[in-house]
């Protein structure tokens, strides 16, 4: 049959089509993004509704049965998800290259291998030989780890339905193109396909498929946003490759908590699971030094005890430096200014250095006023006691708001050997029942600097 064709300009950062080319895209207000692609359509296709292939039905008639969720025998992965895989789902997971997207793969279709169940690996990026040399290092040797390499989506679609397998891998989802287009694999029109193609397989045979991403020099997963929204779950790995610890955390779940994190250590065997974030984080953390304080941080249903340090000295610029890493840098500058006004420290001619230990990212309030704390410890000079956690959310007229799950940010601390905990004065109420920990309620940044030092 004869085909017809089109030529389309479209945006490599978020797939706005137009039939000229723009400097500059109206949609994401990139520039220099548009990239000419030839669109092959057979006759007949253009403007014709696709045909119905399912009624509706009424939402109570639909038969619910029980929740069963598949194991990847990696609990840290099975945490973030949800608990495990969602039959049917389609899970996208990004990240820096080298940050061990691959290694994580790997070891879980051979911890679902390992269960007895036929699993698929696709790399369109690796020979089989190599997959062999990487799976003897990692030890993810198994009978029932199929891979091969393959781009062609069309291909990988009827390996699903000859081999059957209980998981699917595609690393990389840029590397997959389609037939029916002519345009490059990695191109938006190819990633689109082909995901919209692994989706539609994926719900009808209720196979769960994960897709790995490559990640843009912004740390967005590249090819446009609508990969995002068209799968079930988006997983980021964060963490620098030079560091041992990698956070994965879910920016989307269908089927879970977008909170949840889970924390893998790097070795010579591949990822291993943490189960207690806080004693690494807290294990190499000095003793009576001013500028580091441990406060609680909720990730997802879990408590984390992070350390935050900070460190404050005269600046020789007419505009001192503001530093910060893992926290917000706008959260950082707007306690600043609180504390300049009701505390009387005068930061504005000082340098404030902040970090987080352990390469954490914190984004809730709730740690305002370990910020607070330690920004004062180093700028004052003076160490916080040691056996304290400091918790609270700090407003912009020096009051301490109350904060969330407090009873399991205290059991975590007690759990830690930390014996005082400050926290608002609001959530004593809730901590009347705990005990083998000291608490103190604080209402203003100033009882919490009196407390302190």
């Amino acid at each position: 049959m004869k085909k017809t064709s089109k030529t389309i300009f479209t945006c490599q950062t978020c797939g706005y089509q137009t039939p000229k080319w723009m400097g500059k895209c109206p949609d994401c207000e990139k520039w220099h993004t548009f990239v000419e692609e030839r669109q092959t359509l057979r006759p007949g296709q253009r403007g014709k509704a696709a045909p119905l292939r399912s009624e509706p039905v009424p939402i109570d008639s639909v038969s619910l049965e029980a929740e069963y969720r598949l194991s990847t025998g990696i609990e840290e992965l099975d945490r973030v998800l949800g608990g495990g895989l969602v039959p049917g789902t389609l899970v996208l997971i990004g990240g820096d290259p080298g940050i061990g997207k691959s290694t994580l793969m790997l070891q879980a279709l051979h911890g679902i291998a390992s269960a007895g169940r036929k699993v698929l690996y696709v790399s369109g990026e690796e020979s089989i030989r190599q997959l062999r040399i990487r799976s003897k290092r990692l030890s993810t040797v198994s009978e029932n780890l199929l891979v091969v390499s393959e781009i062609d989506v069309d291909a990988i679609l009827s390996m699903m339905e000859s081999e059957k397998p209980g998981v699917l891998v595609v690393d990389s989802i840029q590397t997959l193109f389609s037939a029916d287009l002519t345009s490059a694999p990695g191109s938006v029109s190819q990633v689109r396909e082909s995901s919209v193609q692994l989706m539609l397989a994926a719900k009808k045979s209720g196979i769960p498929i994960f897709l790995v991403g490559h990640v843009t020099k912004d740390g967005a997963i590249a090819g446009p946003r609508l990969l995002e929204h068209m799968v079930d779950t988006v997983l980021y790995f964060e963490g620098d490759r030079n560091h041992m610890f990698r956070i994965l955390r879910a920016v989307k779940n269908r089927f879970g908590s977008t909170n949840e994190i889970g924390v893998f250590e790097m070795n010579d065997n591949g990822l291993d699971g943490v189960s207690n974030p806080s004693e690494v984080f807290l294990s190499e953390r000095p003793e009576n030094t001013p500028g580091s304080v441990v406060t609680a941080s909720m990730e997802g249903t879990r408590p984390i005890l992070i350390e935050l340090q900070a460190l404050s000295g005269s600046t020789s610029f007419g505009n001192p430096r503001r530093t910060i890493l893992g926290v917000d840098q706008n959260r950082v500058a707007l306690l600043v200014a609180v504390m300049e006004k009701k505390l009387g420290l005068h930061l504005m001619g000082h340098d404030i250095f902040m970090n987080v230990a352990g390469g954490v990212k914190v984004v809730e309030p709730a740690v305002d006023m370990g910020i607070v704390s330690a920004i004062a410890s180093s700028f004052l000079d003076r160490p916080v006691c040691e056996g304290t956690v400091v918790l609270g959310e700090v407003g912009l007229t020096g009051e301490v708001r109350a904060v969330g799950h407090i009873e399991k940010r205290i059991a975590e601390s007690k759990k830690m050997g930390f014996t005082r905990c400050l926290l608002p004065e609001s959530n004593l109420k809730r901590t009347a029942g705990i005990k083998g920990i000291e608490v103190v309620g604080i209402k203003t940044v100033s009882e919490a600097m009196e407390s302190l030092f």
